[in-house]
């Protein structure tokens, strides 16, 4: 496998740079934290990315979409995540278009896919109950009647949850709360009577929601793949949002790891550079080290599911896993190195360290991976 970019995916990469270096710097996230904005995030450059084509990269062209893939939508999160950018590209662009594109029939493309293309339909992934990240720990059940189904349940760390137009719900409809089988997906309108929607704020300032779900009815055709297998769909969409947040990740440390390197070449201390003290130097050493192999990992994970290699989910767990070390080490480092400014809220390092936190405990965390990558290994 050539982890080098082709000509196309570096073009995607300059222009997405470009997009959010202008449109949605870290100032930006700052505003939206601060004036307690109801979205999170700004619709206008959410159309203006959909405009640029990035909400179709992995919708099918008969569809609207171009088919792109996950190499150059993964340009995008890498470019989104230097800037800390808030938007729905996780959440819509990746896990709601992979979801549909992997298990929608086609009614269900036809009714979601254009408006998700367009930037006018915001998708939401209700899927973790506990704690941690457990994607086969559901509880929440669906059961037939009357011809359709009824939801009921509740579900935590639902990411743009209190702004979504569809949620994907993960049901239990057979077995036991933590069986891989027995597991089915149904698209539910987040508006539908009976859903109870609470937006919390994440300690990097992004949207997350606590979806209560009382007696939702839903018709047939909320089924999204097969009915008791949902955990195969689930399984493939949940390895296209890992690798995808690993390169927003990758993109967050680099863009942490460049500015405290200027601050190392800026802040003097006894006449000299601060970095030029023999200490700083190693520990800036291991930084470029450990995003050096994060970006070799990043990229095989992203081309080995556009190929559909035997071992994309094993690279993908190595990516997320490699991502969370990294931007955990780069995060601390960089609030550190810059001594007291880094721990102030007026300084902007602490926010790449904030969104570590959260980055790393989504979808998975070092050690869930680890542990997945050795039983796929088998192990």
């Amino acid at each position: 496998m050539a982890l080098t970019l082709s000509a196309d995916a570096r073009m995607v990469r300059d222009t997405a740079m470009d997009f959010f270096r202008e449109k949605s710097p870290v100032t930006e996230l700052r505003r939206l934290r601060d004036t307690n904005d109801a979205d999170g995030f700004s619709r206008r450059l959410w159309r203006e990315m959909a405009e640029l084509g990035w909400t179709g990269f992995l919708v099918p062209e008969e569809h609207g979409g171009s088919g792109f893939g996950m190499v150059g939508l993964a340009q995008v999160m890498e470019a989104a995540g230097r800037t800390l950018a808030a938007s729905p590209l996780l959440g819509t662009a990746l896990i709601g278009a992979s979801a549909l594109d992997l298990a929608g029939n086609a009614e269900q493309k036809d009714a979601h896919l254009p408006g998700l293309v367009a930037g006018e339909t915001v998708f939401a992934l209700a899927l973790e109950e506990g704690p941690h990240h457990a994607p086969h720990r559901i509880a929440t059940a669906a059961r037939q009647e009357d011809g359709g189904w009824v939801l009921s349940g509740e579900k935590r760390f639902v990411l743009d949850g209190h702004v979504a137009d569809v949620l994907i719900v993960a049901a239990r409809t057979s077995g036991a709360a933590t069986d891989r089988a027995g597991v089915t997906l149904f698209l539910a309108p987040g508006d539908a009577p009976g859903v109870a929607c609470t937006r919390s704020i994440m300690a990097d300032s992004r949207n997350a929601a606590r979806i209560r779900f009382d007696a939702v009815r839903l018709g047939p055709e909320a089924v999204l793949g097969r009915v008791d297998a949902g955990a195969d769909v689930l399984e493939a969409v949940l390895d296209r949002a890992r690798a995808g947040l690993a390169a927003e990740m990758l993109g967050s440390a680099e863009e942490c790891f460049e500015r405290t390197v200027q601050y190392l070449k800026d802040r003097r201390q006894f006449g000299v550079p601060i970095g030029s003290f023999q200490a700083l130097k190693h520990r800036a050493a291991r930084m470029f080290c450990e995003l050096e192999t994060t970006r070799s990992a990043v990229l095989a994970a992203n081309a080995a599911l556009d190929a559909r290699a035997n071992d994309a989910a094993a690279l993908v767990s190595l990516a997320k896993a490699k991502a969370n070390e990294t931007l955990h080490l780069v995060g601390n480092e960089g609030v550190q190195m810059h001594g007291g400014i880094g721990m102030t809220d007026e300084h902007e390092i602490g926010f790449f360290m904030k969104r570590a936190r959260v980055a790393e405990a989504t979808f998975g965390t070092a050690a869930f991976h680890r542990d997945r990558y050795a039983a796929l290994n088998g192990y």
